[in-house]
């Protein structure tokens, strides 16, 4: 048995100021609590740091509060709001919509 908090996490990512990504390492994995501020965007904020051009991250992401708008490469689009839960795969780029920060929880981030 083992028990972490974000009140401690064992790493914070911060590609850039709109960017935090607070991670927690427990049971083999990891456990992603984002936040990203209004006018986030992947390409924008977290590409140059990465360098690739789309997201190569397969997430598995609910929502807590706020709006994020994902878009594959092949064009397909889905919004995710609070309570939603969507799988990503690698290949996407992401945006907040609205003037909220998005907040969400990602469970598969690798």
């Amino acid at each position: 048995m083992e028990k972490k908090s974000f009140n401690s996490p064992d790493e914070t990512r911060k590609p850039s100021s709109k960017t935090q990504v607070q991670v927690i390492k427990i049971g083999g994995g990891e456990l992603h609590h984002a936040t990203f501020a209004p006018g986030w965007k992947w390409s924008d904020d977290v590409k140059p740091a990465v360098g690739t051009d789309t997201c190569q991250v397969h997430h598995l992401l609910y929502g807590i509060s706020g709006h994020l708008k994902t878009v594959l490469s092949d064009g397909t689009e889905i919004d995710l709001d609070p309570g939603d839960v969507i799988d990503i795969p690698p290949g996407h780029d992401a945006w907040v919509v609205g003037d909220e920060p998005f907040v969400g929880l990602d469970l598969g981030g690798k």
